[in-house]
């Protein structure tokens, strides 16, 4: 069985390859590549995941499957806001801001209505789900 890092080393190749057409279980769902620098390494790491698009930004879940803590990459945008998004053909720079409040409730709601499965991360654990926004920065 291969490795999540191994998974996601392919996803990527694939992804670029393809200019953002992927197969398999993301053929379906918008895919972007999203790289960040690590909080504590400084280092980039690039890491792929489904995004929505909402008006000029981008929406993407740090819902980790569900799983009971925040992905790294969620925990590297926070500590550093500026990332790289690749989607489609495209690449460019962006300002990530974790959604808050009201308008943090208004996207879920969104986002749970188009892709329930969400719903169930969100139900499988007790930390709320961040929601973030990424805004592409003029060059």
């Amino acid at each position: 069985m291969m490795n999540i890092r191994e998974h996601n080393r392919q996803l990527i190749e694939d992804f670029r390859t393809h200019r953002g057409e992927t197969e398999g279980p993301f053929a379906n769902r918008p895919l972007l590549l999203l790289t960040t620098t690590g909080a504590k390494t400084g280092r980039r790491h690039t890491t792929p995941m489904m995004y929505i698009p909402d008006g000029e930004r981008l929406l993407v879940m740090a819902s980790n499957a569900g799983a009971p803590a925040h992905p790294d990459w969620y925990r590297n945008l926070v500590a550093h806001p500026r990332v790289t998004v690749e989607v489609k053909a495209e690449t460019y720079d962006a300002i990530a801001t974790v959604a808050q409040g009201a308008e943090r409730e208004r996207l879920w709601s969104m986002i749970v209505e188009r892709h329930p499965f969400f719903a169930d991360h969100q139900a499988k654990i007790t930390r709320q789900i961040p929601v973030v926004e990424l805004t592409r920065l003029d060059d």
